[in-house]
């Protein structure tokens, strides 16, 4: 069944308690350090931790600051209190991947969240998103000099003390929309992906822009279509490596394709019954592509799209063959 549209995506909702008030008390995190109950979620190489059993997968944590090895203290980021704990974002730096826990082993978060529990999926999610963005703000971008973590890994600072510039965590912001005519879905593929896979049109909103601007231009721009109304539907974080999905449904004022750029090597509109009988291959059931796609078609189908048995879906390299 879909979603209502008061139920966060996967990957966003309320997971954790942030606790932003203790990145600032440097006591109380050093004590946190400190304790066996304090969780760690280890990142290596973008890569999350995940345990596999006959139940499925889950979210592989580690306790204790030794069992992290050669770690830098002041590098972990406090994530904030995670089922009553709280929890950590450690990066770990081996050349090969390190022999944490042989009951577990590290994959990209992106071809399995869906496998994991909600609240497991987001966790991760937000992890590996503070790693990359530590990963990309190691030097100044004002004079250059190396910067330090400071309040618990949510800000770097310059160490040239006569720049004193501060970098705070970003994220990039992007629309994501399903344009429709009433009965057909407009969809896109881009030359990279199998044959078969498509999505919704998506791009990044420039600087200068409004949310339905972003919209209508990218629609524009991918496949010459025009949009007559634009309404927006839910978000989602999604650290590949660090967007925020803004998800938008829009009714087509034109219907001619014709692609303006090469970022796509096709688009083309689909009707529920291609749909519904394999004609293309949709994005994974975690993704807000997939949840945009889906509140569309159960509006107007006896079936819901998830019941439907010659519905496809992307397959992930990491769980072919699981």
């Amino acid at each position: 069944m879909a979603l209502p549209r008061s139920a966060p995506n996967h990957l966003a909702g309320p997971y954790l308690a942030r606790l932003a008030q203790l990145r600032k008390d440097a006591a109380r995190l050093r004590a946190a350090l400190d304790s066996p109950a304090t969780l760690f979620v280890p990142v290596w190489r973008t890569h999350s931790f995940i345990a596999r059993a006959q139940q499925g997968l889950s979210a592989q944590f580690v306790s204790g600051l030794a069992h992290l090895g050669d770690i830098e203290p002041n590098e972990l980021i406090l994530l904030g209190e995670f089922r009553g704990q709280l929890c950590f974002a450690a990066e770990l730096p081996s050349a090969a991947a390190p022999a944490v826990d042989a009951r577990a082993e590290f994959v990209d978060l992106r071809g399995v969240a869906g496998d994991l529990m909600r609240d497991e999926a987001g966790l991760l999610a937000y992890a590996r998103a503070m790693v990359l963005w530590r990963e990309r703000h190691r030097f100044c971008g004002r004079c250059g000099a190396p910067t330090v973590a400071a309040e618990g890994g949510h800000v770097r600072r310059c160490s040239d003390e006569r720049c004193g510039n501060q970098q705070f965590p970003r994220i990039d912001p992007a629309v994501i929309v399903l344009v429709t005519d009433g009965d057909r879905a407009l969809l896109g593929r881009q030359a990279a992906w199998p044959p078969g896979r498509y999505s919704t049109i998506a791009g990044f909103v420039e600087p200068g822009e409004s949310l339905e601007d972003a919209v209508a231009r990218e629609v524009l721009e991918e496949t010459g279509i025009e949009i007559a109304s634009v309404d927006y539907h839910s978000s989602q974080p999604w650290p590949f490596p660090s967007s925020l999905m803004l998800g938008f449904s829009a009714r087509a004022a034109t219907t001619g394709i014709q692609r303006m750029d090469d970022e796509l090597e096709d688009a083309r509109w689909f009707t529920r019954g291609q749909i519904a009988a394999g004609d293309v291959a949709l994005p994974t059931t975690h993704s807000i592509s997939f949840r945009l796609i889906e509140d569309w078609y159960d509006a107007a189908s006896a079936i819901p799209l998830r019941e439907e048995p010659a519905a496809r879906l992307w397959t992930s390299p990491a769980r072919a063959g699981r």
